[in-house]
């Protein structure tokens, strides 16, 4: 019996309360900080490629609302036909869907049957049904916690409230919790009005369309075993189907009369007008009983239709009837095929090569040119009956299994993506947000290792099913199979193959030069030279027994599949510090290592281990060798609790240190940070928990992560990403707070260390930003990453001072400070300008970001830069200049004390220009900052003297001298204010002309240009031909008119100080960055 257990009923708020207090849980018992990480967001870097969709439903009132379930990645909707999705799903405990309806009566009412059902190794478990009233923006838990996967939810066309759900139950067990099950309150009570057998669940559901009390269940016998891969046993004497005439109250099975008597396995069911019932069949026979089954009265008498040998498959069983043409049928599988004469001819309806592998097709009962199909590369929608689909390049639900990175900066990561191919993608775009251009295919298989090769990035190597290794260059875009034995045994007897593996193919670099590349079978092999040549490095490692005959060629159970040698390496683990240490564990449940290279191994496999428990990873300490730790995933064994070990003697004695971790959420892995002794960091499969004293005690780091089964974690330098099985690639920025925390600080104010903060700009496009709603992954922060924590709330303004090497200020911030209000036209959307940055004054932890400019200098008019992301920002130019790489201090004020913290600032890794070069251009640009600023006191001066002109103007009666005199004196200014020549006085030509040098001097790396140097001689020579002329205005001639105005009885025009000089901006009501 599973020892998971229900979570929490669900809506937003609560899940909001539950991530903000997710680390506090611990802080009694745990001597670790349980704020550290209060500040950390993780960061979706997508790709935003489609992954496993299992189920799919449209709303009948609402032609472009649709949604789907996917396997692990939650339930996703959209309101414009497929052109964008979003999750609605992100509060539930759970990821992956089995089953989704909405309720014909009230299509606000929808319902989430939670475990997806497909007869598959890496099967993804729920816990029970989830029900929204709110087409999906918040969900309840309405219970069957233990039905683990749910195949079908019908919902009567008349009652939101009544309906009937289909459950398969455990996987990897026996348990009762499996049949069909009625409900007649919306889910707040359920009967079990179908049980077979503690094996046999119910896997489809189908209601006949002009009488819902009329039910048909197909039933499935199904165990997965973690020895059998493939062909593992999925059928027995509990499938078949069974048929209901009272809305599902009581079941008759279905016999005879043409229905195949064989031992059946998976069964899918649609049903038509005029009694009509479809029946696609899976049977141990295939040649016998599998194919499509039709009956015209109700499931009395059956015929055989097709035997085509696509139909019937443990892992495609769907069939859908057009609603408005009885004998028009589709088939979901590898393709979608269609049939015009109820099932004897069929074409393609859709589908590619490689085979999409569709699981399910919706099609609007109203409307037969609706439907939305659901397969392996994501949700697609069509409102014309096929002739064109959406697009699943927008859903980011990809399954990664393995996440490994490159050395190169910005730095990339690579993993395959289950059913969709091979992925690297950027951790940083030069283009301000990750986007189809900053990722590609590095050939390789689908879900498995994609490692760089670690000297140079343009190689990287992929496993595959079956032992695959390929090597792909990215300068020819050759792929090239390097395998060490080129015959694929997926899915075969082991004991049939010299060399066998199962459905994760593990390889991995040694960690020092020369590079030695290992791959596990059940044995060990290694290449020197990028797969040319193959060493078998050890004998097998698995615990096979040595003459074992008995059942090795039968279906074994687990003894028996332990003793004949089913079991192969799975994970692999260099040392780091040493080529000659190996560690490997084995999917049967041992954990070995060699020193000398491999020439002698020893088994050190924890006594508790469980037979059969996947070793899924291994990771040795880079701080303190012997010290290893081993995640150890037991849930297709029905075993759902986390399993992590510790050894800090090579493996003479173990410590189990899962206890801190919730028991009913395996462990897929758990990595050692390389800087900070004992911090570990941990995927489950519903997120990540971080550990401060080496698995001591754990706490929650989800954060803002959705749940998701985290199938791996890598660390690169100060960033921790997560490959998540069904919603992509994650990263968590920045982990210094973490290194740093300690029980000392946990309740004190402190200043963080920084980690080193690199030289870049946000955004260097320079064409049309890509529109809002094209799907677009998360950039890094750009600048200095400042974490801070304060006991309390600060008693008034709390201040960050960021002082250079000589101890002078670059940049001052304030709590107190308001947003800058600056002259700027917006002539765009509000969503293009992001949040201000702010200092948090409040208690906890605050994450700052300091963008490495300088303060920006005054102007007349700013403009805004066409470097945009929607929703994230769009800077006002000109900008200060960047600071140079070098040494800073921070220094933070919280009342009245101050709290220092050195900074480094280094220059982006791919710019060669030297210090020198870099100071000249930041002292050039800090010239033309100047210029503008003179401009803007100069022309401030100059509009302030011209407004108080024209009201002096105002209040002359017949003065006529004196008008004129007023107006000779404005003349004299207006050379100042007007005119469009390069050779013009104009301050506002000026403004223009020394802002595009200015914006243009700090886009790049670079010196100075002749050019720039040039252009600003000249306007800064205007310039200050332009403050000469009005600095004689401004004194005698002045002087003269205010003698004449104070004559007259008129106050007298003044200048205005500095503070006083304001360019006009833009109403109050705009947005302003």
């Amino acid at each position: 019996m599973s020892t998971r257990s229900l979570l929490r009923p669900l809506s937003k708020l609560a899940c909001a309360c539950l991530l903000a207090c997710a680390a506090p849980l611990y802080a009694e018992t745990s001597p670790a900080p349980s704020h550290a990480g209060d500040a950390l967001q993780w960061r979706q870097l997508g790709p935003f490629r489609g992954g496993w969709a299992t189920m799919a439903a449209g709303d009948p009132s609402k032609p472009d609302t649709f949604y789907i379930g996917t396997a692990g990645g939650g339930v996703w909707k959209t309101n414009d036909a497929g052109r964008t999705w979003l999750p609605t799903s992100d509060t539930m405990p759970t990821a992956s869907i089995g089953a989704i309806a909405v309720a014909p009566s009230n299509p606000n009412v929808i319902y989430a049957g939670s475990g997806q059902v497909a007869a598959r190794y890496d099967v993804a478990a729920g816990n029970g049904m989830y029900r929204s009233d709110d087409d999906g923006k918040s969900w309840q838990h309405i219970g069957l916690t233990e039905s683990k996967h749910i195949g079908r939810i019908l919902v009567d066309p008349h009652d939101a409230n009544t309906l009937l759900v289909g459950v398969l139950g455990h996987y990897f067990g026996p348990n009762k919790e499996r049949g069909v099950y009625r409900s007649t309150d919306g889910g707040k009570t359920w009967q079990q009005t179908l049980f077979i057998n503690a094996d046999t669940g119910v896997v489809d559901l189908a209601a006949d369309p002009s009488d819902p009390k009329i039910v048909y269940a197909a039933a499935w016998q199904v165990r997965n075993y973690p020895w059998l891969s493939y062909f593992q046993p999925n059928a027995g004497r509990g499938s078949g189907l069974y048929k209901s005439t009272d809305g599902g109250l009581s079941w008759k099975r279905i016999s005879g009369h043409g229905w195949p008597a064989g031992t059946l396995a998976r069964i899918g069911i649609a049903t038509a007008s005029g009694n009509r019932v479809y029946a696609v069949v899976h049977s141990t026979d295939p040649r016998k009983d599998s194919g499509l089954y039709r009956s015209d009265d109700g499931g009395a008498n059956w015929q055989s239709v097709s035997h085509e040998s696509w139909l019937p498959n443990d892992y495609f069983s769907r069939i859908t009837v057009d609603p408005q043409n009885r004998d028009r049928l589709y088939s979901a599988g590898q393709s979608i095929r269609r049939s015009d004469d109820g099932g004897k001819h069929w074409d393609i309806f859709k589908g590619a090569p490689g085979g999409d592998d569709y699981h399910f097709l919706w099609i609007d009962p109203r409307d037969s040119q609706r439907m939305i199909a659901a397969s392996d590369q994501g949700a697609v929608v069509t409102v014309n009956g096929g002739m064109s689909w959406s697009s699943w390049y927008n859903q980011p639900t990809g399954q990664f299994y393995h996440v490994a990175t490159d050395n190169q900066f910005p730095y990339w990561i690579y993993s395959g993506q289950q059913d969709s191919g091979t992925v690297g993608i950027a951790s940083r775009s030069d283009y301000g947000s990750l986007s189809y251009r900053d990722w590609r295919p590095v050939g390789g298989d689908e879900r498995d290792y994609d490692l760089p090769y670690p000297d140079d990035p343009n190689i990287v190597f992929g496993s595959g099913l079956g032992g695959r290794v390929s090597r792909w260059d990215r300068r020819t875009g050759v792929v090239q199979n390097v395998t060490a034995w080129p015959v694929n045994s997926y899915g075969q007897r082991p004991t049939d193959f010299k060399y066998h593996y199962t459905w994760i193919t593990p390889i991995a670099f040694s960690a020092k030069p020369p590079y030695a590349l290992y791959l596990g079978a059940q044995v060990l092999f290694r290449s020197t030279d990028q797969g040319q040549h193959w060493d078998v490095i050890s004998p097998d490692l698995s615990a096979k027994k040595q003459g074992a005959k008995e059942a090795c060629e039968g279906n074994p159970n687990a003894q028996q599949a332990r003793d004949c040698g089913y079991g192969v390496i799975y994970s692999i683990a260099p040392a780091p510090a040493s080529n000659d240490e190996i560690w490997i564990g084995t999917d049967d449940g041992t954990i070995q290592f060699t020193r000398d290279a491999g020439k002698n191994w020893q088994n050190v496999t924890p006594k508790d281990l469980p037979s059969w428990g996947i070793v899924s990873s291994l990771d040795l300490s880079a701080l303190k060798p012997g010290t290893a730790y081993a995640a150890v995933d037991n849930h297709r064994q029905d075993d759902f609790r986390p399993h992590v070990w510790r050894t800090n003697d090579y493996g003479k004695t173990w410590a189990d240190i899962s206890a801190g971790l919730p028991q009913d959420d395996f462990v897929s892995v758990v990595r050692a940070d390389p800087q900070r002794e004992g911090l570990l960091f941990a995927g489950t499969d519903r997120g990540v928990y971080v550990s401060f004293d080496d698995g001591g005690h754990w706490q929650s780091l989800q954060r803002n992560l959705p749940t998701a089964w985290v199938r791996d974690l890598t660390i690169h330098g100060d960033d921790l990403i997560a490959g998540t099985q069904g919603r992509a690639i994650w990263v968590l920025d920045d982990i210094a707070p973490l290194r740093q925390a300690s029980t000392d600080n946990a309740r004190k104010t402190v200043l963080y260390t920084p980690a080193d903060a690199v030289r870049v700009r946000a955004n260097e496009n320079k064409d049309t930003p890509l529109p809002p709603d094209e799907p677009l992954g998360r950039n890094p922060p750009a600048g200095a990453i400042i974490d801070y924590q304060l006991a309390s709330a600060a008693k008034g303004p709390i201040t960050l001072d960021i002082l250079d090497s000589d101890g002078k200020t670059v940049r001052h911030f304030s709590s107190g400070e308001k947003p800058e209000k600056l002259p700027a036209e917006r002539y765009f959307q509000k969503g293009w300008l992001g949040s201000p940055e702010t200092l948090g004054s409040s208690a906890g932890m605050h994450r700052f970001v300091w963008n490495l400019h300088y303060p920006r200098p005054e102007a007349l008019l700013y403009g805004y830069s066409i470097a945009a992301t929607w929703d994230s920002d769009t800077p006002l130019t000109p900008e200060g200049p960047l600071a140079l790489p070098g040494k800073y201090q921070l220094v933070l004020t919280v009342n009245g004390k101050s709290y220092r913290a050195p900074l480094n600032v280094v220059g982006d890794p791919r710019v060669s220009l030297d210090q020198n070069a870099l100071a000249e251009g930041l002292a050039f640009s800090r010239e033309v900052g100047n210029a503008l600023q003179q401009v803007w006191q100069t022309h401030g001066e100059v509009d302030a003297v011209r407004d108080q002109l024209d009201q002096a103007d105002k209040k002359l009666a017949n003065n006529k001298s004196l008008h004129d005199e007023i107006d000779a004196f404005r003349k004299k200014t207006d050379p100042l204010v007007s005119g469009d020549s390069e050779t013009t006085t104009n301050l506002e030509a000026m403004n223009d002309a020394l802002t595009a040098i200015a914006s243009d001097v700090e886009g790049a790396d670079r010196a100075p240009t002749d050019g720039q140097r040039q252009a600003f001689a000249e306007y800064k020579a205007n310039l200050d031909k332009a403050a000469a002329q009005w600095q004689s205005i401004r004194g005698a001639d002045l002087a003269t008119l205010n003698a004449h105005l104070h004559t007259a009885g008129i106050k007298a025009i003044t200048l205005p100080a500095e503070n006083q000089i304001h360019s006009e901006g833009p109403a109050d009501s705009d947005d302003i960055p």
